[in-house]
Order: C-alpha cells, then sequence, then structure tokens
C-alpha cells in the first residue's frame, strides 16, 4: 500500500497537470504554478514545484519555454489529454453539495454522478492530513435558525416516477394523503426544497392554478405518458416570491407591533422587509413592514411570545390573541 506521502505528491501532480493541460504558450511560471498550489492547500516550496514538473515531463507533453525569464510551462497542443480525475476544488464542492443534490435531481443523474461522489470523497480522504483546503468540509456546516427537524421519508419509486415527469414534462397520476387519499392527475411544473422537506409544484386535473404537494404524502405515482398543461405564464421564481412556501394566498400586509429591544436588534441586523421600520420611543420600539399574509407570518409572530404585540391590522391582533389565550388555557 502506497504511503500518504505518496498519495499526496501523485494528488498534487494531478493538480499541476488539469492546471497545465488549460495553458497554452507562452505558459504558467513557477511562482504562478506554486500560488495556485497553495490556494488549493498544497503547502510546498517552489523546489516541490520544479521537481514536479521534471518528473511529469518524462511522462506527458509537458513543453517549457524557455526562450525568456522566467520559463514558462504548458501542454503540447498537438497532443490531447482527457484527465477524468476531479480537482480537490471539484471535490470538496461536490461533497458540500451532494446532500442538497439528492432530492432535486432524477435518480438517474443521481447514479451518473456517483463515481464522481465517491471519487470526491476519497479524494479529500487522501489530503485530509496534509491539506488545508480538504479539510474545509469539516469547517462548515449549514444549521436551520428554527427547531431542527429530521426529514420526511419519501417512496424511493415515487421520487423516481415525480423525477422522470417533471424532467419530459409528462403527467402523472397519483395517490395523495391529506385528511384521506385521493387520487388526481398532476401536471409537474418545479421541485422545491423547503427546509427538510421536499415539494412538488403543478397544476392538477385540467386547472390552471398552482399547488403544492408534499412529496413524501405521494403514497404512488404512475407516469402516464401525457405531456403537461404548462401554463405559459409560470415562472418559479415569481411563484415563490408571491409567498406560496410561506403557506399564504401571495397577498401583503402592513404590519404594526410593539417589540422588545432584543428583537428590535435582531431585526435592524435581518429585517423582516426592504420597508422595514424601527422607532424607539423611550424604552418602546414600534415596528411597522409589509409582509406577505401566510401561515409562516403567524408562526413566526407565535413563537416571539411576550415579545412582540400586534397592533395593526385588528384582524391579525385578533387571530394572535385567540392563538395565545387558547395556548395559555392548556397550561392552567
Amino acid at each position: 500500500m502506497p504511503k500518504n506521502s505518496d498519495l499526496n505528491a501523485i494528488a498534487r501532480q494531478w493538480e499541476i497537470l488539469k492546471i497545465l493541460v488549460s495553458k497554452k504558450s507562452p505558459g504558467i511560471t513557477t511562482k504562478d504554478l506554486l500560488d495556485k498550489l497553495h490556494v488549493l492547500g498544497f503547502g510546498i516550496t517552489k523546489r516541490t514545484v520544479e521537481r514536479d514538473l521534471a518528473e511529469l515531463g518524462r511522462a506527458f507533453q509537458i513543453i517549457c519555454n524557455d526562450k525568456g525569464m522566467p520559463y514558462g510551462w504548458y501542454w503540447d497542443a498537438n497532443n490531447k489529454l482527457d484527465l477524468p480525475i476531479i480537482s480537490l476544488a471539484e471535490s470538496l464542492s461536490l461533497r458540500l453539495v451532494e446532500e442538497l443534490l439528492k432530492p432535486l435531481l432524477p435518480q438517474a443523474i443521481l447514479n451518473s454522478l456517483q463515481t464522481y461522489f465517491l471519487q470526491a470523497q476519497a479524494k479529500l480522504d487522501i489530503l485530509q492530513k496534509n491539506n488545508a483546503v480538504a479539510n474545509w468540509q469539516e469547517k462548515v456546516r449549514h444549521v436551520p435558525p428554527t427547531l431542527p427537524l429530521l426529514p420526511p421519508d419519501i417512496n424511493p419509486d415515487v421520487l423516481d416516477t415525480v423525477q422522470q415527469a417533471l424532467l419530459y414534462d409528462q403527467q402523472i397520476e397519483i395517490e395523495y394523503e391529506t385528511d384521506k387519499c385521493s387520487r388526481q392527475t398532476l401536471h409537474p411544473l418545479a421541485l422545491v426544497q423547503r427546509g427538510p422537506v421536499t415539494y412538488l409544484v403543478a397544476t392538477a386535473f385540467n386547472y390552471q392554478d398552482s399547488r403544492i404537494y408534499a412529496l413524501h404524502r405521494i403514497h404512488s405515482a404512475a407516469n402516464t405518458g401525457r405531456p403537461v398543461n404548462r401554463p405559459e405564464d409560470f415562472n418559479l421564481d415569481a411563484y415563490i416570491a408571491s409567498g406560496a412556501f410561506q403557506f399564504g394566498g401571495g397577498e401583503n400586509l402592513c404590519v404594526k407591533a410593539e417589540i422588545w429591544e432584543g428583537l428590535a436588534h435582531i431585526l435592524q441586523e435581518t429585517p423582516l422587509s426592504l420597508d422595514q421600520q424601527i422607532q424607539q420611543d423611550e424604552n418602546t420600539f414600534t415596528l411597522t413592514a409589509t409582509v406577505t399574509d401566510s401561515w409562516q407570518l403567524r408562526w413566526w409572530i407565535l413563537s416571539q411570545g411576550d415579545g412582540i404585540e400586534v397592533i395593526e391590522p385588528v384582524m391579525l391582533r385578533g387571530e394572535i390573541a385567540s392563538s395565545l389565550k387558547a395556548a395559555a388555557g392548556q397550561y392552567v
């Protein structure tokens, strides 16, 4: 079994080859090559790069442009070379996005990427002890701002059918669970990941209004082979911006509320909206902001407990008051 130092040298030389293949005359200098390797986390000297270039030059079509100082190095354009080995930067990127990609890409595409995922992990495993960049994946994480929830189980056959239908713009017939199971014909439009839950955006039957369906609630799905009837004005970004994934009807509310000092500081750093204003009067902080009228808004207000008092609109104030009274009644 090769020593870890040998594996590091091999990985480093692959990176050099990948850089040189993209270079033309007059080439890249040893210093610039060293700088690129330092960015990739290889803590080596110029002398090491020179030795690598000498070794690689005996096995590959590397040209040294010695017509001027400093010398430049590049690949002979008359000799083709396909380097299937992924770079360190590509390895790190693939590992960081792998979990995000899984629910959003068709299974066939994920299968084709599996080789790259495995290569990425293997390369990072080799370099982790001696390369700072290779350890980056152990130093970054995404933490949800809300209570973390475990993702629901999605039937893999359902996921594959939905993704294939979405990919080829074909209708599907599903069995969907709400209060009871119902059979529906859907026209898939998009997949959206919201926290731990994956949703399908689709129209149902011959209706034109777009709705969202939680994939884990689809018990069965069959591809009909019939083409979808995609609304001409459907735009995924506009649909998300409308507040659909805040579970609202797309209407806006101008909210006025009294908030405590701690929440005021948080909202000054991370505003609720572009037109948000917070006015201070002695120890009182008054918030005004235009936000989407949605269940997400209500959940957020209720999560603040006694740190917020809704003043306007009266309708929303009444809803929050009723929810709080009902909640308090359960603790009597």
